[in-house]
């Protein structure tokens, strides 16, 4: 149709291979797939963030994502490798009161995640009820860098307990737990979960007592980030009971801080793990208390916001995490074909009647050099060559296959064909009539010369 040839055919391919070349390369750079490995900073051993953080890893690997798990010292070293883009680190732990959105630009936070009580361990006879009466103890406050001490120094300050007054041991975990039980720490200042395997190995063991905050509602005015909480007689055993009465704790609530240019999937499968590890019945905590978007420190991904809004979208919910982001170029692929069809639907007829047009101008093109040759000196032989170009133009005009709403340009050019036609045969009646009238002088003057 319209006197395409194989070459013009093989120019469609082409451009059409192009524009699928660079659709493709756009969608992968504006909707690109999801890493295979993410990695994740929790703190040190034996902490409740690695503790956490293996469950997280757990829910990553059904969708086939390795979340690589980094050990740290715990939640400020967490904060610098965040800021540090040369770190790797994607996601991390974070305790509250550490710092904030303000000084840690490009940040975000996916929420709150659970109440994360202080405790203090110790194996005095006596009991301790003031953080005074810690003055002079070897006390395991955990390593620099660490949430852990960065909270202790905050708050065993506030009683007068700092490297002057006390010995601070910069040991946390389950190193803490082995020096109180060996007797070298006479005290050890925890920060995570009750179900935590340290925190448990302490609850548990007869000879270690847990320091009560008298003073919790006091704390909860002088630090915005700090939460009273209660730990019931009873709790975690009835008989013999567990602790043996309410212990008053003051404690601060965590959260899982992300950069801002995380992946978007990653961040679902984020809070997928956030929400399936920490939505249940707590001691402190109500079911789906947790996770929620109420962080006052950083800035809330719109998407987690999002999230705790309205659930996780219909692609999250019913498709594979690597299906789901090749369905989502191809929405995006079929959305952006209408946004450009829509205008060229109504171009297109005057797009294809052009076509025709350019189509239709070699044939021009031709009668214009016909034309020509008209305005010269030829001979009758001239003609009849011109007149069998004119007859391959006709059969190229029909062989078009011209539509019949563009039937007006088919007239038209076989009306401008058939007037050259005219034209070249009232030229052909001329060349003769001079041919015969110089043949006719030719024959009287040899009849003159005869005579």
């Amino acid at each position: 149709m319209l006197g395409f040839n194989r070459w013009h055919l093989f120019k469609l391919l082409a451009v059409a291979l192009s524009v699928m070349g660079i659709a493709s390369l756009a969608l992968s750079y504006f909707i690109p797939a999801p890493p295979s490995t993410v990695i994740f900073a929790t703190a040190f051993k034996g902490s409740s963030f690695e503790y956490d953080g293996r469950r997280y890893r757990e829910i990553f690997a059904r969708s086939h994502v390795n979340l690589e798990l980094r050990e740290t010292a715990g939640a400020v070293e967490n904060l610098k490798l965040l800021e540090d883009r040369n770190s790797g680190v994607q996601a991390a732990f974070m305790t509250g009161g550490v710092s904030d959105g303000r000084h840690a630009p490009g940040v975000l936070s996916l929420g709150l995640i659970y109440n994360n009580p202080f405790w203090i361990f110790y194996s005095s006879s006596e009991p301790l009820e003031r953080l005074s009466q810690l003055k002079g103890k070897r006390i395991a406050v955990g390593p620099e860098g660490s949430g852990t001490r960065f909270a202790a120094n905050k708050i065993l300050g506030k009683g007068g307990i700092d490297s002057e007054t006390a010995t601070l041991l910069p040991i946390a975990g389950l190193a803490a737990v082995d020096a109180l039980n060996d007797g070298r720490a006479d005290a050890v200042w925890f920060n995570g979960e009750p179900d935590g395997p340290a925190t448990q190995s302490l609850l548990r063991n007869p000879k270690v007592r847990l320091m009560s905050f008298p003073m919790a509602e006091a704390f909860t005015r002088n630090f915005p980030d700090i939460v009273r909480l209660v730990l019931p007689q009873g709790v975690l055993s009835i008989e013999p009971p567990i602790p043996p009465n309410d212990v008053t704790l003051i404690g601060t609530t965590n959260k899982v801080l992300i950069r801002s240019d995380l992946h978007p999937e990653i961040v679902y499968l984020l809070l997928q793990a956030m929400t399936e590890v920490h939505r249940g019945q707590g001691i402190f905590q109500n079911i789906g208390e947790f996770p929620n978007g109420a962080d006052t420190e950083y800035p809330v991904a719109a998407s987690a916001m999002d999230f705790y809004k309205n659930g996780p979208s219909f692609l999250q919910r019913h498709l594979p995490l690597w299906l789901s982001v090749h369905v989502q170029r191809a929405i995006a692929a079929l959305l952006t074909g209408i946004a450009v069809a829509f205008p060229l639907f109504n171009y297109a007829p005057k797009l294809y009647r052009g076509l025709v047009e350019y189509r239709l101008g070699s044939i021009y093109r031709r009668l214009r050099a016909i034309e020509a040759s008209l305005q010269k000196e030829i001979t009758a032989l001239d003609v009849s060559a011109l007149e069998a170009d004119l007859e391959r133009l006709d059969r190229e005009i029909n062989n078009l296959g011209v539509p019949m709403q563009h039937s007006d340009l088919f007239f038209s050019t076989k009306a401008h064909l058939d007037d050259v036609r005219l034209r070249l045969a009232s030229r052909l009646v001329h060349v003769r009539s001079q041919t015969e009238k110089a043949t006719q002088g030719v024959s009287g003057k040899h009849g003159l010369k005869q005579s």
